[in-house]
């Protein structure tokens, strides 16, 4: 059985095709998918969404790209919404999108609601490891841990995180041809440090490159690690599945 720890559910064209898209992962052994947010605007569609279809699961944050909706209504219904939630995401910093120190007092924001709920939390993370590390251990959150979200940093940084509480997240990307960083994290770090993503309908396996991403694609990701750590597909799935729980204190 496969979790996968990062699946825009709530996102079309997922949405108006998720009884067949579930059903279709769910034949192939993936049995629970968390479902992480971007913008205040879609919390309760997240909340809605899991309430209907129990093997999802919510999160709530903002994303570092909707970082100017980081009101303080905004910031106070995410405190009142956390205990209904099993993280706080997707959060974080992106080099990529404007304003960073605004970025980063957002970021720091939703880790203390975290930290106060003893939610762990989704980490988004492009051009920005350093940065993101060090307010990660400035805001305390080994005492939460996460999960690194489709982590393309280097091994030693992975590391790092590991050392905060945090798994890192294997998506497709090491399917893709060319791949360099992420099949080296994903063939050196232990397996028992990992966890696995489809991001759909975001990041297709190479052989679909082209459309978008289903949850049943997820199965092609953990074909892949396997095969990389050298362990049958059960194994793997146990493993890989045990983290994501742990991590995310699940129950079985």
């Amino acid at each position: 059985m496969l979790v996968d720890t990062h699946c825009h559910l709530d996102c079309e064209p997922l949405f108006s095709q998720l009884p067949q898209l579930l059903d279709q992962a769910q034949a192939l052994g993936i049995a629970q998918w968390v479902v992480p947010a971007i913008r205040p605007s879609g919390w309760q569609g997240i909340m809605e969404l899991c309430r209907r279809y129990p093997s999802a699961l919510p999160t709530i944050g903002i994303h570092p790209m909707a970082w100017a909706e980081a009101s303080e209504d905004a910031l106070d219904r995410l405190d009142r919404l956390a205990p209904q939630v099993v993280a706080i995401g997707e959060i974080g910093l992106d080099r990529k999108v404007a304003d960073l120190p605004r970025q980063e007092a957002c970021f720091r924001e939703q880790l203390r609601i975290a930290r106060r709920h003893g939610l762990p939390v989704l980490i988004h993370c492009r051009d920005a490891i350093g940065r993101t590390l060090a307010i990660l251990q400035e805001e305390r959150a080994e005492q939460i841990g996460g999960i690194m979200h489709a982590f393309s940093g280097s091994l030693e940084s992975a590391r790092e995180f590991i050392r905060l509480g945090f798994a890192i997240s294997i998506s497709a990307t090491i399917t893709y041809q060319g791949a360099v960083r992420s099949l080296r994290f994903a063939r050196e770090l232990p397996l028992s440090q990992l966890v696995l993503e489809s991001d759909a309908p975001d990041l297709a396996p190479q052989a679909h490159r082209g459309s978008f991403n289903r949850p049943a694609w997820l199965l092609e990701t953990a074909r892949a690690l396997a095969a990389l750590k050298q362990v049958s597909l059960d194994e793997l799935a146990a493993v890989t599945t045990a983290t994501a729980r742990a991590v995310l204190r699940l129950s079985a």
